[in-house]
């Protein structure tokens, strides 16, 4: 420490006795050196307690300005490793490349052990993080929306620390999850461009958690949006990418990749196509097991019906969509959601295709005002739409068909 105890001389001070391991002492634990050998060393560095990490301020106003520079780049290495750099002159190269070397090692060892989060804590936001995916299931996307964002919140302020890769892996998995009911609540509101950014923030944090059944599930997830409003391309892309993912593997994920690439083939006029995936979804779903009903996260057998309902009313297969629609509705509680509503819609669009103009926007009126004030969001109203549309252009202007533009138009809370 030549640096330091030429100091002392010049400044009739009295040197401390300390080396280049006394310092990595100081930095790898809580030990603290004495105040005088802390004012020392803040007198050495030209800078305060946070340029050390210790104790004193002696920059002066001429000398502050000057040495900025020179703090930002001394204050950015570990402690040990700036004595190191001071001390260059002194000893042979292989002393300096050894301490170096311990300098290194030693900070490598606390970044190693300075993870913030606890096993137990990672439980915690598991449990915490199931319970919001049940929720999800029967809560109006409004409320769910902003607690999903205050959970959020929490392990984003957990994962911008660096922690062990175990830990990492889950947070990235909760990210993952968390993101994708975040873009699902948002598409359902109506915020398209928001929710298809949050889709792919899912995408990435599924990528890096390298858990291969998340990253088809999520992408699988993502698909729902370009299905209900295009590119329907998009949709069958993402649904075949989840399917490789998942690598045709008897699995749930595997069933829903299938089941969300059959409806989108239907819509896009694919029938071969969708007959295919239909089979395949089925198949998977039977060998891989029922899935657990209330978790928004998973693909139970009532989604896979949902999903086949939407696929054969697409194929003006109107009996074989009814046949899926009445088991499906069969397993939904009372509070469920809208997918029930969904599926009313989409048994309104097989009497429009069948040619009963009346019934069809008749049953669309009903099943759109029966839907809760907090559910009768965005995507209920553009799927009550499609049933308009479908409707030959002279029918358009029917009784029905007018009394149901009527009330997709009124203002929310209106009715």
């Amino acid at each position: 420490m030549t640096e330091l105890q030429s100091m002392c001389e010049a400044q009739q001070l009295t040197a401390p006795r300390l080396d280049g391991d006394q310092l990595g002492s100081w930095e790898a634990t809580n030990r603290r050196p004495q105040p005088a050998t802390a004012d020392l060393l803040c007198r050495l560095y030209q800078t305060d307690a946070q340029g050390v990490g210790l104790a004193g301020d002696y920059r002066g106003p001429a000398t502050a300005t000057a040495v900025t520079a020179h703090v930002t780049t001394q204050t950015s290495m570990p402690l040990a490793t700036r004595a190191a750099a001071v001390d260059s002159g002194v000893g042979t190269d292989g002393d300096r490349l050894e301490r170096w070397a311990d300098d290194a090692r030693r900070s490598v060892d606390r970044i190693l052990v300075a993870g913030s989060v606890s096993p137990s804590q990672l439980d915690l936001l598991d449990e915490r993080l199931f319970w919001l995916r049940r929720q999800y299931i029967y809560l109006p996307p409004a409320p769910m929306l902003e607690m999903l964002l205050t959970e959020l919140g929490e392990v984003q302020a957990l994962a911008v620390d660096r922690q062990p890769a175990s830990v990492q892996v889950r947070l990235s998995e909760m990210t993952a999850i968390l993101a994708t009911l975040i873009a699902d609540a948002l598409m359902k509101l109506g915020s398209l461009r928001q929710s298809r950014a949050w889709y792919a923030t899912a995408r990435t944090a599924a990528d890096d958690s390298g858990n291969a059944d998340l990253r088809a599930r999520v992408r699988a997830q993502a698909a729902m949006l370009p299905y209900y409003y295009g590119p329907l391309e998009s949709a069958v892309a993402l649904a075949r990418e989840a399917r490789l993912i998942a690598r045709n593997r008897p699995s749930p994920t595997g069933a829903f990749a299938a089941a969300a690439e059959a409806r989108a083939l239907a819509r896009q006029g694919d029938a071969a196509g969708a007959e295919l995936a239909i089979r395949h979804a089925r198949n998977t779903f039977e060998q891989s097991g029922h899935g657990v009903a209330d978790d928004a996260f998973a693909f139970p057998e009532r989604r896979l019906l949902l999903y086949l309902s939407g696929a054969h009313t697409y194929l003006g297969q109107s009996r074989q969509a009814r046949l899926v629609r009445d088991q499906a509705f069969a397993l939904y509680p009372n509070r469920a959601g809208i997918d029930p509503a969904l599926m009313g819609l989409e048994e309104a669009i097989c009497l429009a295709q069948d040619h009963s103009a009346t019934e069809a926007c008749q049953l669309a009126s009903a099943t759109y005002l029966h839907v809760p004030e907090g559910h009768r969001t965005p995507i209920l109203s553009a799927r009550a739409q499609d049933v308009l549309e479908v409707l030959p252009a002279s029918m358009r202007t029917a009784r029905a068909a007018r009394e149901l533009g009527e009330i997709l138009a009124l203002p929310p809370g209106t009715m």
